[in-house]
Parts: structure tokens; sequence; C-alpha cells
């Protein structure tokens, strides 16, 4: 039995996004029933040197929709990185799941071997990252979706949010 290199990335990261909203939900309830500002949460880090929690949930869904796009040969869509409440960040979430139920198995066909490359970095410092498709699933692509969804969770939990591992599995 083999498993779809479309299997191992649409559905897993769906269901991260969906995990991603609804934590987020509980925050935005639980910041106001506690009488938190939410930009306090949202700007929550768990060191002076990580991102902030509004900078993890764009990275990971920077990193979902990015590594389908490449996978299935098509070009990620762009999003401004412009939010700055819950509601903008579930409205990402929203663009993310809706551009990942635009892709199909079909396009993924093949991708195992595809030679991915794609820049990083800011224009000043840019470098080039060189894959090949499953390498990229499973060693880039997936480790950093869930390292981000990680750093959500663990910020939340980090300021008080009641979540547990059943929460973060969705």
């Amino acid at each position: 039995m083999s498993i779809s290199m479309y299997t191992a990335s649409v559905p897993v990261y769906q269901r991260v996004l969906r995990g991603l909203d609804a934590i987020l939900d509980k925050a935005a309830a639980w910041a106001t029933e506690h009488k938190i500002e939410h930009e306090t949460l949202l700007k929550a880090r768990l060191s002076p040197d990580m991102f902030h929690l509004t900078r993890q949930v764009q990275i990971a869904t920077d990193m979902a929709k990015g590594t389908c796009a490449r996978l299935a040969g098509v070009e990620p869509p762009r999003f401004e990185d412009n939010e700055a409440s819950f509601a903008d960040l579930k409205a990402r979430l929203a663009k993310t799941q809706d551009f990942l139920a635009s892709l199909t198995a079909e396009q993924f066909e093949g991708s195992e071997t595809r030679q991915i490359s794609f820049k990083v970095g800011p224009p000043t410092n840019q470098r080039t990252m060189e894959f090949v498709g499953l390498d990229y699933l499973t060693g880039f692509g997936t480790p950093n979706v869930y390292f981000h969804y990680a750093m959500v969770y663990a910020i939340l939990r980090e300021n008080g949010l009641a979540i547990g591992k059943n929460d973060f599995i969705a």
C-alpha cells in the first residue's frame, strides 16, 4: 500500500489548520472572559528572540499553502501579513483552507520526485532552498507547519489558556 503526496499533505494540513482555528476561538473567548486585551495574547511570545503568536500563525499558514502549492506545481498565494486581531487570523486560516481545498490529487502526481526550489530570507540576505518533493514534504514543509502550530499552542498555554493534547490534535 502506498500513500500519495496529496494525502500526506493537504488533508494533514487542513486538520492542523482546523485545530489552530479552534484554539484561536478558545483564546479569544478566554481573553474576553478574563478581561485580557486580545493584543496582549497576539503579541505574546515564549522568549524574546522568538516570534509572537500572530507571526507564528502567519508562518504556519504560509508553510501549509507554500508546501502544497509547490508540490502541486502552482504558485503559492501571497498574503499581506497584516493581521491585527483574532478575526484577522481566522480569516487568514479560512483563505488558506480555501486554497488547500482548491488543489486536486492529480496536481500532486509525480511530486515526490519534483525539483522544488524557492528563495527564503530578506531581500538583502536571500538564499535558495532546493529539495526533491518527498524530502521537501517530510523534512521541511510538515515539520515547519507543526513547529509553528506547536508554538501557538505553547504561547497560549504559557499565558494561561486551558487547552490540552486533544485541542492540539484536533
